[in-house]
């Protein structure tokens, strides 16, 4: 690509450059706070040792500064006119892979078994399923660096009495906690509402210790369940979510030491894998 190079390197700057806007459907809201972009680049306590995938690169801000500390850059980016703008101006980066894909749907990067680390600006819709994809499925990351939305950052760190399915899908794999609060004017374009930056741990086995008989899948099942219906008490959201007989909910319930009036996000991880212990065999089969 022969473009003029800006006269600065500022994002609205490159922007004009290639002649690019960005494009609210794909949440593009670039990060250009220097401060925030070393927070995050710290958080991730990176070295030449390390492999990391980079989700959403845009037009490469980020994706240097990982390059100065990291052996190996992953850098995978949806749009394909951003991956113009990135080959373009990281081209002397030789530790460098762009990837122009989905990154829900591109399931070999070359980083399996390394080890790798997942660092990246994720845009809300996608949030979730970005943070599955990565630690239900094998190899997991050590260790991701996300920045979200701030409220979908506190429900990730959040604790009972304020727990939410994200939450359980998160701490059931790693150790999440909050690393920086980021200002929506530290973007561009400015998003609505502020963001915060997360460090997962992520362990190499579950952070709860699981009865023999109950594997993840089933955990979950027993999980999605309770969340499925927020306002019921659990009594009534698992009856219904798993098609057991309220009589036989209470029964697992009084078992595991729950009281059944109490609703799901109130229950620690080990509450659920209790419960979701005493409700196996009265579950119908998935």
């Amino acid at each position: 690509m022969n473009r003029p190079q800006p006269r600065s390197e500022s994002v609205p700057a490159l922007l004009r450059a290639y002649g690019l806007r960005p494009q609210k459907g794909l949440g593009q809201n670039f990060l250009v706070d220097e401060a925030a972009l070393d927070r995050i680049v710290a958080a991730a306590d990176l070295s030449p040792d390390d492999v990391v995938i980079e989700v959403g690169a845009g037009l490469g801000t980020l994706t240097r500064r990982l390059a100065r500390h990291a052996g190996r850059v992953v850098a995978v980016e949806l749009d394909a006119r951003l991956v113009e703008v990135l080959t373009d101006r990281l081209a002397d980066l030789r530790h460098l892979q762009i990837v122009q894909g989905d990154i829900l749907s591109l399931s070999d990067l070359g980083v399996a078994h390394l080890g790798y680390k997942v660092i990246g600006n994720l845009p809300y819709y996608i949030t979730s399923a970005v943070l599955r994809h990565f630690l239900e499925h094998e190899p997991r990351p050590r260790l991701l660096v996300v920045t979200v939305q701030r409220e979908v950052a506190e429900r990730i760190v959040a604790r009972p009495p304020d727990m939410s399915l994200l939450a359980v899908s998160v701490q059931f794999y790693g150790r999440p906690r909050l690393v920086a609060r980021i200002p929506a004017g530290a973007f561009y374009p400015p998003p609505k509402v502020d963001s915060a930056v997360v460090r997962i741990d992520v362990t190499e086995q579950p952070t709860i210790a699981l009865d023999p008989r109950l594997d993840p899948p089933d955990f979950f099942r027993v999980v999605r369940a309770g969340f499925g219906q927020k306002r019921k008490t659990l009594r009534n959201s698992l009856s219904a979510g798993l098609g057991v007989l309220p009589a036989q909910v209470e029964k697992a319930l009084e078992l595991a030491g729950i009281d059944p009036r109490r609703r799901a996000e109130t229950l620690s991880l080990s509450e659920w894998a209790s419960l979701a212990c005493y409700l196996l065999e009265f579950m119908p089969p998935n």
